[in-house]
């Protein structure tokens, strides 16, 4: 066993101890569920069916269960902001969109939103990504687009440094479980687009973000208040360059990524991938290197418990 893995598991036996004892006196036993099971920091599941390596993948980092409660409201943040149909990786993969949305159902979820808001015309985008139409059989899910300013709130942003107040759809403030599940791609502006940049689907006012604020800064000041609780990337195939609307370069990789934490998904996803013909690092990209150096998430991979898997 490593050290890392070492300290690790002392730490966990020790809080679970500790737990079990403060339990005990006040006569219960708490087995501390969430310390006790022994989840990678990251899965990578590899395969041809994009269905069968999302399952796999979040599988591994404790199933759907683990997140998403019996009555729970789900809200699912895929990327469907572009009228372009799958192939072109500029959305994410409507199979991998569905089976994050199974799990949802199996898990019991009461109502499962899948929504963003989107830059090209609204039906062409719900009509052209295919998500809709992937997604229709699932139980208590309905797709849509969110363009009207009423679906949003005015939502204090503490730990802001551009700004300290944004509007943020309800939907995704109310809801008992966010999921991330951006598919990897290049961007003009932040270089990549993954699961942090891809919450700026759920804000009214975008463009602020480009033209009155530091971009990358704003990117982590947004993320510290819609934070999701597990992020999928669909790697089954990246938009490499000409993102985030295309068309580019389409690498196929035939993978997805989960975890909980955004930003060690985000850095390993730009890990795996080519970007505009080279491979770059994470902490290149200064919106996943900000996000670490606030401790919103995890940069240093080969510190991590990374579980790879091939179906």
């Amino acid at each position: 066993m490593s050290l890392d893995k070492e300290r690790r598991q002392f730490l966990k036996d020790s809080l679970v101890v500790s737990a079990t004892i403060a339990g005990a006196s006040l006569g219960i036993i708490s087995p501390v569920e969430a310390l006790a099971d022994d989840f990678p920091d990251i899965s990578i599941c590899s395969g041809k069916d994009p269905s069968a390596i999302t399952r796999q993948a979040v599988e591994a980092v404790g199933g759907m269960k683990r997140f998403v409660k019996p009555g729970a409201k789900v809200l699912i943040k895929p990327n469907m902001s572009f009228a372009r149909p799958p192939e072109s990786a500029s959305n994410t993969n409507p199979a991998v969109v569905r089976e994050v949305a199974r799990m949802c159902a199996e898990a019991g979820a009461s109502r499962i939103m899948i929504l963003d808001n989107v830059l090209n015309n609204p039906s062409d985008c719900l009509k052209l990504s295919r998500i809709p139409e992937f997604c229709a059989d699932v139980p208590n899910t309905f797709t849509n687009v969110v363009k009207n300013e009423r679906l949003f709130r005015e939502v204090k942003v503490e730990h802001g440094t551009q700004f300290k107040q944004m509007k943020a759809l309800s939907d995704a403030l109310d809801a008992d479980t966010l999921i991330a599940v951006p598919v990897g791609k290049s961007h003009g502006s932040s270089r990549v687009s993954l699961s942090m940049k891809g919450m700026m689907g759920l804000i009214w006012d975008r463009m602020s973000f480009h033209n009155r604020y530091d971009l990358d800064e704003s990117i982590v000041d947004m993320v510290t208040v819609l934070r999701p609780n597990l992020v999928v990337i669909d790697g089954t195939r990246i938009l490499s360059t000409g993102g985030p609307g295309g068309p580019g370069e389409v690498i196929p990789l035939d993978l997805v990524i989960a975890s909980t934490d955004m930003v060690a998904a985000d850095a390993q996803m730009v890990e795996l991938g080519t970007w505009y013909g080279k491979k770059i690092e994470p902490r290149q990209i200064k919106h996943i290197r900000i996000a670490a150096e606030r401790g919103l998430g995890r940069i240093d991979l080969d510190k991590l418990n990374i579980k790879k898997i091939s179906v």
